[in-house]
């Protein structure tokens, strides 16, 4: 049974994004966004902070499971902080090594530590023996840092280290987010593995789902940007066809709806400039899916306040609504 993850997009599927895209539904598992371990072990405070699924049984309040993602490059701090979150409550570890930010890459952690088979399984064996048997430790990986030739060897690695469950972006380090992702390069992993693996990277609607299926051999996927263009997505891929999207279940109103419903979700973050920018990101990343949207982002682009947004996401919204009577 295919299992559809929603991907841990930094600064993009915080706590309001998983909420809205889990109560859509489609997703059996979120991950959250990192959490950057370095020197010493974060208060519970940290976690709650990119992770309030915590207090709430480590779930969102549709019931999807979150997984509190962690990055760094030292073992027995790593295995700290895991444990530490593992006693908060969280009901699975991921480790990540694929971010492929430049900061991020200079101090080591995320993708630069595809270079060393040795050291992911350093990492993963430190955080598997810190965390209960019964708390699943899964890790992230690209194909590779600058070209691919250690990829079999990285995921062997992982798999040897205990991880329960890989996730493969299906591109290095150096390709970035560039089109294609190569998933054809996850065929020999999923082959060899005894682990399940999760294909990830340029699943934007059903046909690329089901095109990735067939050319990783992997049978399961996360969706990160995919969703986030196209919220009907995990539905699609979750049952078949696309009659959410052809019913008109996902029209422009449904959509201009769910951007209301996530500035009301952003209203308890402190800080108004990122509430903004959170929403703009959105309205520009669903342009992908929806023309009207780019028109939309265009119209409020220079907006410096969250309410002035979405007052004119509501103009948009009794817009579209008359010209749907009208027709």
């Amino acid at each position: 049974m295919t299992t559809v993850t929603l991907a841990p997009m930094e600064g993009v599927v915080d706590v309001y994004m998983r909420e809205l895209l889990t109560g859509i539904g489609g997703f059996d598992l979120c991950v959250s966004e990192f959490v950057r371990v370095s020197q010493h072990l974060f208060p519970a405070a940290v976690f709650y902070r990119n992770c309030p699924e915590l207090l709430t049984g480590g779930k969102t309040s549709s019931g999807v499971p979150v997984h509190v993602q962690i990055m760094g490059g030292e073992p027995s701090v790593m295995a700290e902080n895991a444990a530490y979150v593992a006693e908060l409550g969280a009901p699975g570890i991921d480790i990540n090594f694929g971010c492929p930010a430049k900061t991020v890459n200079r101090h080591d952690a995320g993708a630069t530590l595809l270079q060393w088979p040795d050291r992911l399984n350093e990492i993963v064996s430190a955080v598997r023996r810190a965390v209960p048997a019964s708390i699943p430790v899964s890790a992230k990986m690209r194909l590779g840092f600058s070209e691919k030739s250690l990829a079999l060897e990285n995921a062997l690695a992982i798999e040897c280290a205990g991880a329960s469950k890989l996730t493969v972006h299906a591109r290095t380090k150096l390709e970035g987010y560039r089109a294609p992702a190569h998933w054809e390069y996850l065929q020999p992993l999923a082959e060899k593995l005894e682990i399940p693996v999760v294909a990830n990277g340029e699943i934007w609607t059903k046909d690329d789902y089901s095109q990735c299926l067939a050319l990783s051999g992997c049978a399961h996927v996360m969706v990160g940007r995919g969703v986030i263009a196209r919220p009907s997505l995990g539905l699609e891929i979750s049952t078949e066809g696309e009659q959410f999207f052809q019913l008109g279940l996902f029209d422009w109103p449904k959509i201009l709806n769910l951007i209301i419903d996530y500035y009301n979700l952003t209203k308890s973050m402190e800080n108004e400039n990122r509430q903004m920018g959170r929403l703009k990101q959105w309205i520009k990343l669903l342009g992908r899916t929806y023309g009207q949207s780019s028109v939309l982002f265009d119209q409020i682009r220079r907006f410096e306040d969250p309410m002035k947004i979405v007052q004119e996401v509501r103009k948009e919204l009794y817009r579209s609504m008359g010209d749907q009577l009208a027709s």
